[in-house]
Parts: C-alpha cells; sequence; structure tokens
C-alpha cells in the first residue's frame, strides 16, 4: 500500500496508541480546475473520500499530491486566494 496518502485520526493522542486513515491515489478521479484557462499553471484536486482532498499539479499526474483534511483544505484555499504563494511569479 506505498501509493496510499495516510492520514492520522483527530482522535489519537501520544501514548502511541493510533490511527491512520489510508487513501489509494493511483484509484482517485481527479478534475482540473474551472481556471485552468489552458495554461500551464493548472492545478487537479480528487475527494476521493469524506474527509481528505488530494490535489497535484496537472504536468506531473504521476508525481506526487497534497492531502488535505477539510479544516487543513479551507485554510489552503483561503491562503491561495489571498496571493500567499504568488512570491511575485504572478
Amino acid at each position: 500500500m506505498s501509493d496510499a496518502v495516510f492520514r492520522k485520526s483527530s482522535h489519537s493522542n501520544d501514548s502511541g496508541n493510533c490511527v491512520e486513515l489510508g487513501v489509494l491515489v493511483e484509484t482517485a478521479t481527479f478534475k482540473t480546475s474551472s481556471h485552468s484557462g489552458g495554461n500551464d499553471n493548472c492545478v487537479e484536486i480528487a475527494h476521493p473520500g469524506s474527509s481528505v482532498s488530494l490535489i497535484r499539479d496537472s504536468k506531473d499526474p504521476s508525481g506526487p499530491s497534497l492531502a488535505f483534511d477539510r479544516a487543513a483544505h479551507t485554510a489552503f484555499i483561503s491562503a491561495v486566494t489571498a496571493g500567499e504563494f504568488d512570491f511575485g511569479l504572478l
């Protein structure tokens, strides 16, 4: 299961008794952003489960994906919208 993305349960503690949720990235259905406009600066997103979102670079579909829970995904989208990742490139 090396292609799975794991996320630690929010109910786990530091005692070492943890549960992790695994999502197989290869079976996820990715969709291209509606804002891509056909240029090379595209991202794709998949929602393989109710608690996780996967985001990847559309130019590298075999490459790595970022996995987010709902709270992290919301914070990531807010940061992107606010331009926190532009780094003067746009």
